[in-house]
């Protein structure tokens, strides 16, 4: 993301492709513009956080008019860098690799996972949704590696680690993490964490706990 000159709090950043994903739908159908109120009724944010964290951005709309979605779509799409292609890796090619890798972000023209990595050998030299399957230990070797900076981690946790320690040597400044690890890395790297156990965990406890 082209965040750089523009200071914004993580929160509001994290919140940018939700907007840019429901933006595409509205042009998609037409829509001309949109209140901070039926983006916060989309996008489930209350429209007070909306406004504030399109105010980080300067004036994206006016008063009595809401937003103009070809314009903020625009805008969008070049903070988020989605008018160049982002290239990811996948290390770990069990079910839930096999899965990202046939999804591939078939909704998103702007990511896709270009490389895939296991140490299984009845896997590697095979493909799975178009993308080949390279041994692990040819992770420094793969010649296209230097295009790509993110990875994703669908690994056993016992493993996780030492291949996050493989993949910031070869690299990598982006991880995201499906593993229960908690992963140490450098400063330099970022790892977002996706626990689909705590969040199904989470989701239970305010199923029982707060009522809708």
């Amino acid at each position: 993301m082209k965040m750089e000159q523009t200071k914004i709090p993580q929160a509001t950043a994290k919140r940018l492709p939700l907007y840019y994903r429901f933006l595409e739908n509205l042009q998609a159908s037409g829509k001309q513009r949109v209140s901070s109120t039926e983006l916060s009724e989309a996008v489930k944010v209350d429209s007070a956080t909306i406004r504030r964290d399109f105010s980080y951005f300067g004036a994206l709309g006016k008063k009595g008019y809401g937003y103009n979605v070809n314009y903020l779509l625009s805008f969008f799409r070049k903070t988020l860098d989605q008018d160049e292609l982002t290239k990811v890796m996948l290390v770990g090619v069990g079910n839930l690799g096999t899965a990202l890798l046939h999804y591939n972000f078939s909704k998103n023209n702007n990511t896709r996972i270009v490389m895939a990595f296991d140490v299984d050998e009845n896997k590697v030299g095979a493909e799975v949704g178009g993308v080949k399957i390279h041994h692990l230990k040819d992770l420094t070797k793969v010649t296209d590696l230097s295009e790509v900076s993110v990875a994703i981690l669908t690994v056993p946790a016992v493993a996780a680690q030492k291949i996050a320690d493989q993949l910031v040597e070869a690299g990598i400044e982006g991880i995201l993490n499906f593993t229960p690890a908690r992963l140490d890395v450098p400063d330099s790297v970022r790892v977002h964490h996706i626990d689909l156990s705590v969040e199904l965990q989470a989701l239970v406890y305010f199923l029982k706990h707060y009522p809708v």
